[in-house]
């Protein structure tokens, strides 16, 4: 095995046959770490950036983050319900672009994919982002090069995930488990201190004040209505990442539909209360969350400067205080779950762009699996986008979220629209009670869906629309233009080479065979016989003059070996070989258009990299140009040199698989 074959088997794994996709498939207790990591980690940030928009108001805006949050969980409620409806109805793993395009269209279709595309790449980059903030806590060492760090993250994770997704899976599945026994083990501890023994649990910034941002100040009005938008808009990131199961049905075992539909309760579930939780005890707690630059936090009415900790690690400082050991599981827990968080998009961008490839949207690449039966070039290409993002940002999850969630909610808001018409559409040719009642019910949950989805969308893009959201827009605006432009051209490319009906194409007049010559060597005799072999209808060698020396050795030696086969001289004053050639070639072509011409290529087949670059480079530019000229046929005619012997043993070599005998 070569040493490329074995760091690659040791990062990726043994091959798995096409025949062995259906040990991949994921049960429940798999799925859920696997496609929800990225909902479930949304609590380590969600109420965060709750907290620091509404500091923007000072103590007043902190009086509204629990209504704020109880709308953000409604609003999941609703969302979860409705794509329990989608995973029944299109179970083929296309999600929202599915439903969009069945229901309303290529260009409904085509602009959901745009979305999630960008909010896959945008989940990445946050996730990752806001682990590495919390791992700051731990390393300070880390403060600074959060870009670098969090890049060299997503490297690590795309690595796992070339793996194969139940290999990931599991690997992932302990540390998802544990984040959710982390924070609901750390608010119960905490409320029950609270609310049974009546402790006077208090976090460390409960100290402080809040000196708001002037144009917050008078918190009344259109300036109270907008900032509540954003706060809403900003806490509905714990929405992100529900797409993923109705993308990834096709993973699940059967019955497929109903164990997504089971994993969308148990997201939905465990977010939900999570994030109601962390929102309520930061209350109990008189936590405080500032925007630093626009807010400040104050002491005895003096700015103070304060080390910015999250919420989830002053609540796990505060709780178990008398316990350490408990509060670094949290904080361990919570910084391995944003990492692993991204995932989800791991598994939802792949998947999304193998299907836009198959559709022909994207580069075709991206519909093929790799070793591990996984989507390996979708699962780079994310790797590669997010990387760059959080080098541009440098990691910082506040700026990144404002480019956040506007993806994910217009995917959420077509997608609804899309599932009324499904409905609306199958009523109308449904009559019978008992299928119209579950119908009607889908169809009620769907309307309240786009209804309050919509509603959300109109208040992300207007609230964060200037604070970064347009860039994102311009994204998806800019990949829904190229992926256009990829279709049109596959479009035309097939309806080019496509035959037409009755067409069966015709042969040439003749054969002209052309053998280049640069000495009398075995590769040229070799390929010489290969032309004979072929039976042409003429055959000629060709040489360039650049020497005149070398051109009369040439002639000379070509004579005594009498192949009968003629030998011309191109001159060429310049000292080009490429350009006479082709000159050459394209006269004959002139001449007989409706003939064909064959060009044998003698090339040395070496057996090291560094070899290849002493040897061939005048054939493979003469190929480049020859490529493009019409009515030629190149063939290349090998000769291996005694170094290639070592490659072909290595090839020879047996490759050793399970199952496979020796």
């Amino acid at each position: 095995m070569k040493l490329s074959d074995a760091v690659k088997r040791l990062l990726v794994g043994r091959k798995l046959a096409s025949t062995q996709l259906g040990e991949t498939l994921l049960p429940k207790r798999i799925a859920l770490p696997v496609f929800a990591s990225d909902a479930l980690s949304s609590v380590a940030y969600a109420p965060d950036e709750i907290l620091i928009t509404l500091s923007l108001a000072g103590l007043a805006g902190y009086a509204w983050d629990w209504r704020i949050a109880l709308l953000v969980a409604l609003v999941m409620l609703v969302v979860i319900a409705s794509y329990r409806q989608n995973v029944h109805a299109y179970p083929s793993g296309g999600g929202d672009y599915e439903v969009a395009t069945t229901n309303l269209g290529p260009s409904a279709g085509l602009t959901v994919a745009s979305a999630l595309l960008v909010d896959y790449v945008l989940t990445v980059a946050v996730s990752v982002s806001s682990g590495i903030q919390n791992a700051t806590a731990v390393f300070p060492f880390l403060d600074g090069h959060e870009g670098t760090a969090a890049a060299v993250v997503i490297l690590v994770l795309m690595a796992l995930n070339l793996r194969g997704i139940r290999e990931s899976g599991a690997l992932f599945a302990i540390p998802t488990y544990c984040f959710m026994v982390a924070i609901l083990g750390m608010l119960g501890v905490g409320l029950f201190r609270i609310l049974v023994l009546g402790e006077d649990l208090r976090v460390h910034s409960a100290q402080f004040g809040i000196q708001p941002d002037p144009g917050f100040a008078d918190f009344t009005g259109l300036a109270m209505v907008l900032l509540l938008a954003r706060a809403f808009s900003s806490g509905s990131a714990a929405l992100t990442g529900i797409e993923a199961i109705s993308n990834g049905v096709p993973s699940f075992r059967r019955p497929k539909s109903r164990n997504a539909a089971t994993t969308l309760a148990l997201l939905g579930a465990t977010s939900i209360t999570m994030m109601l939780g962390v929102i309520t005890l930061a209350q109990l707690t008189g936590m405080r969350l500032v925007d630093l630059g626009n807010s400040a936090y104050t002491l005895n009415g003096e700015v103070v400067e304060v080390v910015e900790r999250t919420a989830i690690g002053q609540l796990a400082e505060t709780v178990f205080a008398e316990f350490r050991p408990a509060f670094y599981f949290v904080v361990a827990a919570t910084m391995v779950i944003l990492f692993l968080a991204a995932n989800t998009a791991f598994n939802g961008f792949p998947v999304l762009g193998s299907i836009l490839a198959k559709d022909g949207w994207l580069p075709r690449q991206l519909y093929n699996r790799g070793d591990r039966l996984a989507f390996s070039n979708g699962i780079v290409v994310l790797a590669l986008a997010a990387a760059g993002l959080v080098l541009v940002f440098d990691a910082e999850v506040t700026a990144l979220i404002q480019l956040y969630v506007v993806g994910v909610f217009l995917s959420f808001t077509v997608s609804q629209l899309g599932m009324l018409r499904h409905w609306t559409r199958h009523l109308a040719a449904e009559k019978d009670p008992e299928r119209r009642r579950p119908m009607l019910r889908a169809r009620a949950i769907n309307a309240v869906g786009l209804s309050m989805t919509g509603v959300v969308l109109v208040i992300v893009v207007v609230s964060k629309f200037t604070q970064g959201a347009y860039l994102a827009i311009l994204a998806m605006a800019v990949l829904f233009v190229l992926m256009k432009a990829i279709k049109r051209h596959y479009d035309s490319v097939a309806e080019e080479i496509a035959l037409e009906p009755g067409e069966a194409g015709e042969l040439p007049s003749r054969i002209h065979a052309v053998v280049l010559v640069s000495k009398v060597h075995k590769p040229t005799l070799r390929a010489v016989y290969f032309a004979k072999a072929a039976a042409p209808s003429t055959l000629e060698a060709i040489t360039v003059a650049v020497d005149p020396e070398r051109t009369e050795t040439l002639l000379r030696e070509w004579d005594e070996l009498d192949l009968d086969v003629p030998l011309k001289v191109i001159d060429s004053p310049y000292r080009e070989v490429t350009t006479p050639v082709l000159r050459y070639v394209k006269g004959i072509r002139t001449e007989s258009p409706r003939d064909a011409v064959c060009v044998y290529i003698p090339e040395y087949v070496v057996g090291h990299w560094w070899e290849q670059l002493l040897h061939n480079q005048s054939a493979l530019r003469l190929k480049a140009l020859l490529l493009f000229t019409p009515g030629v046929m190149l063939t290349s005619v090998p000769y291996q040199l005694r170094s290639a012997g070592s490659a072909k043993r290595r090839l020879r070599q047996p490759v050793r698989r399970r199952g496979v005998l020796r």
